[in-house]
């Protein structure tokens, strides 16, 4: 029997998910724009050409700007939109929402302010606990092309984790699962912290050492930080840890490390963050900062990443505040 799915967001990621979904003859696939102008771009090109170029959108992938349109029969929802816009769209579409199907979220970020994550947000806005969060090293570009991939989704409820393993994995896209939702969710928003810092590495023109050291480093923060905030330390270990982290901070098509080379080359963080694309590392180096004060962590890179964004620090600065620290064993955590 066909599984109808909705996908929610039409960036990047919402584009190359709906792409993914309809490899599948089986399923039947709407892709819902928030931009009218967007939508009819896509209805008339069948390409993305912004952020996917190249990539048609097979024609088996209703386009569609209207939400009823979008939802109505569905058996799923894939939420893409970045955090920023995720509460107001998520209260829109609640509207719409007239059965309690599985939502699989593909946002990484924090919501600034409340600090909640995606699925956080989704469950109080949506008014459901059918959540799943889909996460690791998955460049869309990447996805679109049929580069082989492999994530992790995450749920509390492990039959809905099963369910979207089921329908999302193809031989070119592989899925495990794992139960730890808040640590998948914060590996997702801390890597782009991260990311920044790598981007920082490439700009002033450091090598592999510093790469090797920044993630090495930076995973330790990563960890430390979620296993204070409730997360399994081995999830940091994993596809949305590592997996992610490497990625981000070495892949050409990675938003965030962009943001940090473009700042260590001298342009204004005003310039850096003018778009068109969402940094999610932004938002999320403040709010991650104001909870290290809150919760007195250690995370002096995440710190100096915060320092450079908000309080016009150099990076060079920084890199060497980072270097003449007390030295430490390894092993103090």
């Amino acid at each position: 029997m066909p599984t109808s799915f909705a996908v929610f967001g039409s960036g990047g990621w919402g584009t190359a998910i709906a792409w993914l979904l309809a490899q599948n003859p089986e399923n039947q696939v709407r892709l819902w724009s928030a931009r009218e102008e967007s939508g009819r771009e896509l209805r008339e090109r069948r390409e993305n050409r912004r952020l996917l170029p190249g990539v048609s959108i097979p024609t088996s992938v209703h386009l569609t700007c209207n939400a009823q349109e979008a939802a109505e029969g569905s058996d799923g929802w894939v939420i893409a939109v970045p955090t920023v816009y995720l509460r107001a769209t998520a209260e829109r579409l609640r509207a719409v929402r007239t059965r309690d199907v599985p939502v699989i979220s593909l946002t990484k970020g924090i919501e600034a302010g409340t600090f909640l994550r995606p699925s956080e947000i989704l469950s109080e806005s949506l008014g459901t606990d059918r959540l799943a969060v889909l996460s690791g090293p998955s460049h869309a570009e990447e996805v679109a092309l049929g580069s082989p991939t492999t994530v992790v989704v995450a749920a509390a409820d492990m039959g809905i984790a099963a369910w979207a393993q089921t329908h999302f994995t193809t031989d070119r896209f592989r899925v495990y699962t794992n139960p730890d939702v808040v640590g998948v969710e914060l590996a997702g928003a801390l890597k782009n912290v991260i990311g920044i810092a790598a981007g920082i590495c490439d700009g002033l023109g450091f090598g592999d050492n510093t790469k090797a050291a920044l993630l090495t480093r930076g995973l330790v923060e990563m960890t430390r930080f979620g296993v204070a905030l409730g997360a399994e330390a081995a999830t940091f270990q994993g596809l949305a840890g590592i997996g992610d982290l490497i990625t981000t901070c070495f892949s050409r098509h990675g938003r965030n490390r962009r943001v940090g080379e473009r700042l260590a080359r001298g342009e204004s963080v005003d310039a850096v963050l003018a778009g068109p694309q969402v940094a999610e590392g932004v938002n999320t180096a403040r709010s991650v900062h104001d909870r290290c004060q809150r919760m007195g962590l250690d995370a002096p890179i995440m710190a100096g990443v915060y320092d450079v964004l908000f309080r016009n620090r150099p990076p060079l600065d920084v890199v060497q505040g980072l270097m003449t620290r007390q030295p430490k064993p390894e092993a103090h955590r």
